[in-house]
C-alpha cells in the first residue's frame, strides 16, 4: 500500500475511503461501496514514473477568504473551503450548456439535459468578480467553457468584460466551428481581448472526430486555425486522447503543431475522463494515464522527446519563487498543483544540414534539477537580504545560470544564456516571449473521474470552476460530482421561449 485517501463510488458518487497501492508495476486505486461493491482501477500505469514525480511535492497556499466552511468530509461542501491547499490560478466559467455538437466523450454531458443553463451577462460579471476577490492573490487567468461558449451572441462582450476586470489572460475552450464558419469572428474575439484559443483537436484524419465528436470535423478544424492565423490569435491544441482511437496520432499532432508554430504555441493532451457521456464500460480498455502518454511521445518521436524530458508542473515553483523574490510587493501566483496531475516539457525543432529535422527538448541542454535547485537557493538569499542588496544578489545569481546549460546540445539558433540572463536579471518579459515563441509546450493534464478520484489531488487543484452561487469548485470535483446538481439548480426547462429570451438578452447586451 502506498497511501490511504478518499475517492468516489462511480455509481452513486458517495465519498468512500480508498487505498492506492502498487501491483504488477502499476499504481492502482481500490474502494468499496456498501451498495455497489468493490472497484479497482488504474491510477498510474507505470509505478516507476509515479515514484519519480514524488520528489516534486509543491508548497501549500491557502485562500484567506474561503467561500464555505469545512463541516463535512472532502469532497462534500466544496467551494473552496479553508483546507484547500492552493489558490485559483486558472478560473473556469461555463457560460452555457448549449452546444453545436453532441460529442460521445463530452465530460460535461452538454446539450442533452433538456434544461437551459445560461447565466446572464450580469451573473457572469458576479462570478468573475468572485474570482478576482480571492485573497491573497486574485485569480489571474480565466477560461470560458461550456457547452460551446461561442454559441452566445454576447461572447465578445464577455471577453472584454473579463479584461476590464483585470484578468491578464483570457482564453476560450472551443470546438472551433464558429471560428471556422463565421467570417471575421476570430478578429472580433481578438479585438475584444482574447489571448488564446484552446482548440479541441483530436487528430489529423477523420476517424478520431467520427469517434469522439460524432462526425468528421477535420477540415473545419483546419479552417478555424487559418481564421486564427489571419487574426494573429494564438492557439493551443487540445487533443482528447482515447486508447485505440487516436493514441497512434500523438507524434503526428506534435509535428503538425510545429509546422504551424507561427500561430500554435502548445499542445495540451488530455486523456479522456470517464465522466459525463462516455461509455463507462470502457474505462480500463480506453484509459490512458500520464506515463502512457509519455511513452507514446517517446515512441512516436523516435526517442527524440524521451520519457525523461517530462516534469510535473509543480517542479517549476522555484522559478516563480525566484522571480517574485525580486519584488516582494507582489503576491506570487504559484503552479503548486499536485505532482501527479500533469506532465510537460518545452521542445525545440531544428533543421539539420541535410534538410531533416530533429526535436530538442529543453532537458537535453539544461540541467533542470540543478537549475531549479539553484534558483530555489537564490530565492532564499534574496528574501533574506535588504532591498538595497537585492540587485547585487540577483545579478550575481543570473550570471551563474550559464553553468546549467550544455552549450553543445542546445539548438544552434538559440542564445539560451542571454535569454535566461534577460529574464532573471533584467526581468525582460519580451525575452520570456521569445523563449516561448521558439519553443513548443508539450503537456498532458489528466483530469480525474469517479474511478480514479483522489482527494489528495483535489485538495491541490489550481484549476477551479466558479458557479452562480459564489462557490469556487476544483475541476475534477465539479465534473465528477457537482455539475449535474448545479446545472439543475441554476437552469430552466429547455424550450424555444427560454432560448429566445436568453438570446434576446444577449443581443441587447451586444
Amino acid at each position: 500500500m502506498i497511501k490511504k485517501t478518499r475517492s468516489l463510488c462511480p455509481e452513486c458518487n458517495k465519498p468512500l475511503d480508498a487505498m492506492v497501492f502498487e501491483e504488477n508495476d502499476k499504481i492502482m486505486i481500490k474502494k468499496t461501496c456498501p451498495e455497489h461493491g468493490e472497484f479497482i482501477n488504474t491510477y498510474w500505469a507505470d509505478a516507476e514514473a509515479y515514484y519519480k514525480m514524488e520528489q516534486y511535492h509543491s508548497t501549500e497556499t491557502y485562500v484567506e477568504n474561503p467561500q464555505v466552511s469545512r463541516n463535512t468530509g472532502c469532497p462534500d461542501n466544496c467551494g473552496l473551503c479553508e483546507q484547500h491547499q492552493t489558490t485559483t490560478v486558472l478560473g473556469l466559467l461555463d457560460v452555457t450548456n448549449r452546444c453545436n455538437l453532441h460529442c460521445p466523450v463530452c465530460f460535461a454531458n452538454a446539450a442533452v439535459s433538456k434544461r437551459l443553463y445560461e447565466p446572464t451577462f450580469e451573473e457572469i460579471r458576479g462570478m468573475l468578480q468572485t474570482l478576482r476577490d480571492v485573497k491573497p492573490v486574485p485569480t489571474p487567468a480565466i477560461q470560458f467553457a461550456g457547452g460551446e461558449p461561442t454559441v452566445r451572441n454576447d461572447f465578445p462582450q464577455i471577453i472584454k468584460m473579463a479584461k476590464d476586470m483585470g484578468f491578464t489572460h483570457v482564453q476560450v475552450a472551443t470546438n472551433g466551428l464558429r471560428l471556422a464558419r463565421k467570417e471575421g469572428y476570430a478578429q472580433e474575439l481578438k479585438d475584444a481581448g482574447l489571448n488564446t484559443v484552446y482548440l479541441q483537436f483530436d487528430g489529423l484524419t477523420p476517424e478520431p472526430y467520427i469517434n469522439n465528436r460524432g462526425k468528421d470535423l477535420l477540415q473545419q478544424k483546419l479552417n478555424a486555425i487559418e481564421k486564427c492565423r489571419e487574426a494573429d490569435l494564438g492557439i493551443v491544441l487540445v487533443p482528447t486522447l482515447v486508447k485505440g482511437i487516436n493514441d497512434d496520432q500523438v507524434g503526428d499532432i506534435i509535428d503538425f503543431a510545429f509546422d504551424n508554430n507561427d500561430i500554435i504555441y502548445g499542445v495540451n493532451f488530455q486523456p479522456v475522463s470517464f465522466a459525463g457521456r462516455i461509455d463507462k464500460d470502457l474505462v480500463e480498455s480506453q484509459r490512458i494515464t500520464i506515463p502512457d502518454f509519455q511513452k507514446l511521445v517517446d515512441k512516436q518521436t523516435n526517442g527524440e522527446i524521451s520519457v525523461d524530458a517530462f516534469y510535473p508542473p509543480s517542479s517549476v515553483e522555484p522559478i516563480t519563487k525566484f522571480i517574485y523574490a525580486l519584488d516582494d510587493k507582489v503576491d506570487p501566483v504559484m503552479l503548486n498543483c499536485h505532482h501527479h496531475c500533469g506532465s510537460a516539457t518545452y521542445v525545440y525543432r531544428e533543421k539539420e544540414d541535410d534538410g531533416t529535422t530533429r526535436y530538442i527538448p529543453i532537458t537535453n541542454f539544461l540541467n533542470v534539477d540543478g537549475f531549479l535547485e539553484f534558483l530555489d537557493e537564490s530565492a532564499d538569499k534574496l528574501m533574506s537580504h535588504r532591498i538595497a542588496a537585492k540587485t547585487r544578489v540577483a545579478a550575481n545569481a543570473a550570471t551563474k545560470l550559464y553553468k546549467y546549460i550544455e552549450k553543445d546540445e542546445k539548438p544552434k539558433h538559440l542564445d539560451f544564456s542571454k535569454i535566461l540572463l534577460e529574464i532573471f536579471k533584467d526581468r525582460n518579459y519580451n525575452s520570456l516571449g521569445h523563449f516561448s515563441k521558439n519553443a513548443m509546450l508539450i503537456a498532458c493534464m489528466h483530469f480525474m473521474d469517479p474511478y480514479n478520484f483522489d482527494e489528495d489531488r483535489v485538495q491541490k487543484c489550481i484549476i477551479h470552476y466558479v458557479v452562480p452561487d459564489g462557490r469556487i469548485i476544483p475541476f475534477c470535483t465539479m465534473n465528477s460530482r457537482y455539475r449535474q446538481g448545479i446545472e439543475e439548480e441554476f437552469s430552466v426547462p429547455y424550450t424555444k421561449e427560454a432560448t429566445k429570451a436568453a438570446l434576446d438578452l444577449q443581443n441587447k447586451q451586444k
